[in-house]
């Protein structure tokens, strides 16, 4: 088995995640606080560096430089720096459920209008679940899209080895769905077990859409 297609392989066998990101966040307005800033209104860019912390709506970013652009449509686009041995975080609430999302990677790239975020180089992408760890993937690339449900994780073809990762190659630990139970059957007038009626559960139990992991490399990395 070749090295892209044990990639492809380990990509395709991520567990879907079951929501999307708060739908609110990529319209709420971006608050920084940093050591400096450099903004050039011809540009529509700001320059923040220093111990750089953004939020927006329920996001949260942490970096030692952050460039913001600002484009015609007013989207913004965010490249996160992390500083010399360390890494950039991001970190989201999920829509409709108590999940969180964090990431980290020396590099991130939030766009608000593509509605995704890159995480590239010794990257990390974790879900909680009640304030409990339930999945992590990591990789050399990973991009998170939130409008189509899919999330990619890609190697490197020269795998970086890490403490967290000391093979370099695509690794995820990825939490078991609990089964719905099975339906107790009750014995009938002449004696057999008659399976018991199937309950429909309320809408507020019904399972939200899941993501889908992709299936084909991801070969746009920068």
């Amino acid at each position: 088995m070749n090295y892209f297609y044990s990639l492809l392989l380990a990509s395709t066998l991520l567990t879907a995640l079951p929501a999307l990101a708060e739908k609110a966040d990529r319209d709420k307005p971006m608050n920084a606080e940093s050591d400096a800033l450099r903004y050039d209104d011809l540009k529509q860019s700001s320059i923040f560096t220093g111990n750089v912390i953004i939020t927006k709506g329920t996001i949260l970013i942490r970096g030692t430089r952050v460039d913001v652009f600002q484009d015609a449509q007013g989207y913004q686009q965010a490249v996160v720096i992390a500083e010399p041995g360390k890494l950039a975080y991001y970190r989201s609430k999920r829509d409709g459920v108590d999940e969180v999302i964090e990431g980290e990677g020396e590099r991130i790239e939030y766009d608000s209008q593509a509605d995704n975020v890159k995480f590239i180089r010794q990257a990390v992408l974790r879900r909680y679940v009640g304030g409990k760890l339930a999945d992590e993937s990591n990789g050399d690339f990973i991009r998170y899209e939130n409008t189509t449900d899919v999330f990619t994780v890609d190697g490197s073809p020269k795998p970086v080895r890490t403490a967290s990762n000391p093979s370099g190659r695509v690794r995820a630990l990825l939490a078991p769905r609990a089964a719905p139970a099975a339906a107790v059957g009750t014995a009938g007038p002449s004696g057999p077990a008659v399976a018991a009626p199937a309950v429909r559960p309320p809408a507020s139990a019904v399972p939200s859409p899941s993501l889908r992991p992709s299936t084909t490399l991801d070969v746009d990395k920068k």
